[in-house]
């Protein structure tokens, strides 16, 4: 494996995360945080957060232009809502060969837009891969691998990322499905919030139905999107269920749980405005989301999750398949 210059844009949990990981694997490594982040402000003045201790040799920067400069490839870890914005800061300075990994899952709220196709619109020209599926970061310091699946309509690069950051911490599978693969990574995190909700109710035998129902019925979008429906199944869906449904380490599902008992969360729970544009989504592609539209209703509505609960699970008699 040759070594690459690797900037990392995005100074949270993950990003920081990914960039111990690309130091880890070889690389020379720059982790950009945005000026002011006091995630940044904290790195820089003690090289660690309460997850992992950064190593010597990799550079911290808030300045885009220098993270950007001379990198072989750029990943990305931020607040999908933010992705659009942030290409658009970044244009200036990056060299239009330089590939974009994006290690982050959401849709755009409003617009229903799949990160790819945000990247496409903004970075026009870049190749352009998603690096999703499970893990949490806790799992990966203590040495606890995983698999994970890399897509890209770029058959080269989904090669390239697999051979320049494949290891024994992470083990890559090549998707074939990017639509599946971003709209299904992106609906976990709403599943994750069902299940939170669930804790929170003291209904987790209910668990099993959900992960059913919920792979079921992404699956059905995933197809009227003109994906391979097959692929709900996967690693970005229904194989990252046990580190979002079940895990105390995601924060989709403890922002149910926290929602359900009627406590405030203050960390990041992308699956919040992923419900809305997955709602969206089920509108354009007239396919029915109910639990989609249950968090939905839970969130937005501010109906009683209880009772939105017990409704998506006590419907009318049907056949399951």
């Amino acid at each position: 494996m040759n070594a690459k210059k690797v900037s990392v844009l995005g100074c949270g949990r993950w990003g920081s995360f990914l960039a111990w990981y690309a130091a880890r694997q070889g690389h020379t490594v720059t982790l950009w945080g945005r000026p002011g982040s006091s995630r940044l402000l904290q790195l820089q003045e003690t090289r660690s957060n309460d997850l992992l201790t950064l190593p010597p040799q990799l550079t911290l920067t808030h300045d885009l232009e220098q993270a950007a400069a001379g990198a072989e490839i750029l990943i990305v870890s931020i607040s999908s809502q933010q992705l659009r914005g942030f290409f658009r800061q970044l244009r200036p300075f990056k060299k239009e060969a330089v590939p974009v990994i994006l290690c982050m899952k959401g849709l755009e709220e409003g617009t229903g837009c799949r990160l790819t196709q945000i990247a496409a619109q903004e970075l026009p020209g870049t190749p352009c891969a998603v690096w999703v599926g499970p893990g949490h970061v806790q799992d990966f310091t203590r040495g606890r691998p995983n698999c994970m699946v890399v897509d890209s309509l770029d058959e080269g690069l989904k090669e390239q990322v697999a051979a320049t950051f494949g290891g024994d911490l992470i083990r890559f599978y090549y998707g074939t499905d990017l639509i599946g693969n971003e709209v299904g990574a992106a609906a976990k995190n709403v599943v994750g919030i069902a299940a939170g909700v669930l804790d929170g109710l003291d209904r987790t035998s209910l668990k099993g139905a959900l992960m059913a129902r919920g792979a079921r019925e992404v699956a059905r979008l995933i197809q009227a999107m003109g994906g391979n429906e097959i692929t709900a199944y996967g690693l970005a869906h229904l194989g990252d269920y046990e580190a979002t449904v079940f895990s105390p380490f995601s924060h989709n599902r403890a922002y149910g749980e926290a929602l359900a008992r009627g406590q405030k969360f203050s960390g990041l729970a992308e699956g919040v405005a992923t419900a809305r544009s997955m709602l969206e989504l089920s509108r354009r592609y007239g396919v029915e989301l109910p639990i989609c539209d249950a968090v939905c209703r839970a969130v937005y509505d501010r109906q009683d999750p209880a009772e939105v609960l017990a409704g998506l699970f006590l419907r009318d008699l049907k056949r399951e398949f």
